[in-house]
């Protein structure tokens, strides 16, 4: 391993802040994956957005560069296709839930002190903790 494992985190973390931060400065919006998803796909009863669009590509597309050039991550994804569809929609009805995503809450609206936001990432938290010790208590962390 080397020292500066500390290198590609710290980069997509600050990455993720300033594109925050300027979307918010050029555009006075919070940066929200769901939101910009729901405008990519005219969702918003707005139509088709671009920028939203743009931002979608954009996520896409680094995410493919970063794993073929950058650096190759492990991963698997669940053989079970039912629990990942029942995953999925899950994490869409929290989200509508929710008024937003962690992207959302998490990064802009803790920044800004909102507490909603404060909220709203507190229950995010606490439900992922409980869900993952409610999953190694029961069914032996499959």
């Amino acid at each position: 391993m080397s020292d500066l494992n500390f290198v590609w985190p710290l980069s997509g973390g600050l990455l993720i802040g300033v594109s925050a931060a300027l979307y918010l400065l050029l555009n006075g919006r919070i940066a929200g994956i769901s939101g910009l998803t729901a405008s990519a796909f005219g969702l918003t009863g707005a139509g088709i957005n671009p920028l939203g669009l743009g931002f979608l590509v954009g996520i896409l597309s680094g995410a493919a560069v970063a794993f073929a050039w950058i650096r190759h991550a492990d991963f698997s994804i669940t053989e079970s296709s039912v629990l990942l569809i029942i995953g999925g929609l899950l994490v869409g009805f929290g989200t509508r839930l929710g008024s937003g995503c962690t992207s959302g809450h998490g990064v802009c609206g803790l920044a800004r002190l909102s507490p909603r936001s404060i909220v709203a990432t507190a229950t995010f938290m606490i439900v992922a903790a409980t869900t993952v010790l409610a999953l190694r208590q029961i069914v032996g962390g499959l």
